[in-house]
């Protein structure tokens, strides 16, 4: 399992930790809205007990102090109660400027039907009355609580996640920064010293051999290497060059170093004369690891065909080869830090293109096309003027 695996497993783990907390305490506080609701039934019921034992009352001396507290006591629950013909009897907890209303009553009824069974008063055996009632304010708001309370956790969870992640990736940088220079620190020693000996062995030679010849090529090489870690984490400086002459640096300097069945073509659909600005070094890198990437992916026999075309303000280099291709479900994530379909390496070589092109650079790369044992097309979009 590589890197990006496992960030990918810990992102589902503690999204799906996030949500079981929510589903939980939405669980709970639901059961608690339920009895909330319940004791608001008992309520109405003992205040519609309250209201029946008034209204049957005959006898003048019977204590009903407590029959008044009861009704009086209700505070929150809107009540109406109605006779037989649906005229308004008694409300309480309603609106007291829009009692007069038939339309306001008809609507606050029928939000009253649509919620709870009205309790029937027996008045007489003819006469008998209906208590309608609603969830009170504070029960109609307790229930709207839980989504509340679920979005507000999803949303905290999302702030942390954005944080963590933010904070995450600002140490990766600080660490592949820190790599990469002192990569280029360590390998300056060796490079010095090999360039002391290839001095040393031409002075002792008449004319230098072309394996000599191609030792200093190699040492070259690593001078550029160490030249292109130095500058990850620096903003370069941008100057203006042949971009025909650069582009051709680099498939000739890969040519040499791929199996002998691939083959490089380029299509150049602009002036060869015209110069953008770029840091040779590091845009050269990225061509470099995309054809690199692409010889990888070619299985035997293959081509590598690059085409340069301008267009007014910015210009495209594609980079199409006939190699196995990648499923549309990796074309953005091939970018992160740590993805790789090689056993081998550590998935930085297109995550640090991206960082050239599009933050050094004020460019694009993308997968622009990649179809499964088809091949691959990948695009950069670069700037001709700063």
């Amino acid at each position: 399992m590589n890197i990006y695996s496992r960030k990918v497993r810990w992102k589902i783990s503690l999204l799906i930790l996030g949500l079981l907390i929510a589903g939980a305490s939405l669980y709970y506080t639901n059961r608690l809205a339920k009895r909330l609701g319940d004791e608001e039934k008992k309520k109405v019921e003992l205040w519609a007990e309250a209201m029946k034992v008034l209204t049957e009352s005959t006898n003048p001396d019977a204590d009903i102090n407590f029959v008044f507290k009861v009704i009086e006591n209700n505070e929150t629950i809107p009540v109406i109660v109605t006779d037989n013909n649906g005229n308004v009897v008694f409300t309480r907890n309603i609106d007291s400027t829009q009692v007069d209303n038939p339309e306001y009553i008809r609507r606050e009824l029928f939000e009253m039907k649509d919620q709870h069974k009205p309790i029937i008063l027996k008045v007489t055996d003819d006469v008998k009355q209906f208590v309608f009632y609603k969830d009170s304010i504070l029960l109609q708001k307790l229930k709207w609580f839980p989504l509340v309370q679920l979005v507000l956790v999803l949303l905290f969870i999302g702030l942390a996640y954005y944080a963590f992640s933010y904070t995450r990736k600002a140490e990766q940088n600080q660490v592949w920064i820190g790599l990469s220079k002192e990569t280029a620190h360590q390998l300056g020693t060796p490079i010095s010293s090999l360039n002391a000996w290839l001095e040393l062995l031409k002075s002792e030679m008449d004319k230098p051999s072309a394996s000599l010849n191609e030792l200093q090529k190699d040492v070259e090489r690593l001078e550029l290497i160490a030249d292109r870690f130095s500058k990850i984490g620096s903003v370069p400086e941008l100057k203006y060059v042949n971009f025909y002459d650069l582009i051709n640096r680099s498939i000739s300097y890969l040519q040499k170093r791929v199996s002998e069945k691939i083959s490089f073509f380029i299509d150049f659909n602009a002036n060869k004369n015209l110069e953008i600005p770029v840091s040779p070094t590091l845009i050269s890198w990225v061509f470099e690891n995309i054809m690199k990437n692409a010889a990888d992916a070619i299985a035997g026999q293959g081509i590598i065909h690059i085409t340069v075309t301008d267009n007014t303000q910015i210009i495209y280099v594609d980079f199409e080869d006939n190699g196995k291709g990648m499923p549309k479900s990796v074309h953005k994530t091939i970018f992160k830090p740590g993805f790789t379909t090689k056993k081998r390496g550590w998935g930085l070589g297109l995550s640090l293109s991206k960082r050239i092109v599009e933050v050094y650079h004020h460019g694009k790369i993308f997968v622009k096309a990649s179809d499964v044992s088809k091949g691959t097309i990948f695009r950069v979009v670069l700037r001709k003027n700063i």
